[in-house]
């Protein structure tokens, strides 16, 4: 199993680890971490020699209630950093987290790798072909509604039969543009309770039947550290637990803010699996 970034084939039979970096001031978790030049670079140099495959830089934040933004704020946001990056890591593979055709294209021009969409093309209806046009690998993920509607979503018929025909839909459409290079994200913490964010990591092996890369984006969310009767920021056990979960359920790709601990966990996982 294996997706073409940049022409170097990326084996994910072995699971790899994308290093979260947010430049919003309004993230949940590192929100205004980053944002002078420096910091940034200081933090992609750590996430990188620590055992990051990819880099996925997002400057519009998903989190439930954030504030929307202009496509223009979010390209004045995030595209002096990509440039930054790529001239500082000639062979980094940065993926773009970002649900407009507009920031995607601009960044895949610059040299970007990869597309990480919330909205797996949903909400703007020229991602699809930009997506072709550049042949990048796609990460489409599971959401109802917007960032902004997304917790008043929360019902489903079946949720995880709900998801799977989602995924059906979006890779057909996504196959019929041209897209060859697919991952997909159930999508924990959008459009879904805590709840229902149990049972989706519960049967994420299901996943499996699609025959596509899994990404897991479970690092620090409410699900760990509202059960857990804490905050993000002592959420990391909490994510270790359960990136080993999911990853023992299939997971091909860990998204994560802390790197070093995720690859501790691909490392013990595969031992587990060899049996030594």
């Amino acid at each position: 199993m294996t997706i073409n970034c940049k022409g170097e084939l990326i084996d994910l039979s072995q699971p790899k680890i994308m290093g979260i970096l947010n430049v919003t001031p309004d993230s949940f978790f590192d929100g205004g971490k980053y944002k002078e030049e420096k910091a940034i670079i200081l933090q992609t140099e750590k996430m990188l020699s620590e055992g990051a495959t990819f880099i996925d830089i997002g400057a519009y934040s998903s989190r439930p209630g954030a504030k929307d933004i202009s496509k223009e704020e979010e390209l004045l946001r995030i595209f002096p950093i990509v440039k930054v990056l790529l001239k500082e890591f000639p062979k980094i593979l940065l993926s773009i987290d970002t649900f407009r055709s507009k920031i995607a294209s601009k960044c895949l021009d610059a040299g970007a790798a990869l597309i990480n969409d919330i909205s797996a093309g949903r909400l703007d209806k020229d991602m699809f072909s930009i997506i072709a046009k550049h042949k990048v690998p796609y990460i489409m993920m599971h959401m109802k509604g917007t960032p902004q509607t997304m917790q008043k979503e929360t019902t489903y018929e079946n949720l995880l039969t709900d998801v799977l025909y989602y995924f059906s839909e979006r890779v057909s459409s996504a196959r019929a543009a041209g897209i060859h290079d697919l991952v997909l994200d159930p999508g924990f913490g959008f459009a879904k309770t805590t709840e229902q964010n149990f049972e989706l990591l519960q049967k994420f092996d299901l996943f499996q039947t699609l025959n596509l890369p899994i990404l897991a984006g479970l690092s620090r969310k409410s699900m760990i550290y509202k059960t857990l009767e804490t905050n993000a920021e002592d959420a990391l056990n909490g994510t270790t637990a359960l990136n080993m979960v999911a990853l023992s359920k299939g997971a091909n790709i860990l998204r994560v803010h802390d790197v070093k601990e995720a690859v501790a966990c691909v490392k013990l996982h595969k031992s587990i699996i060899n049996g030594s």
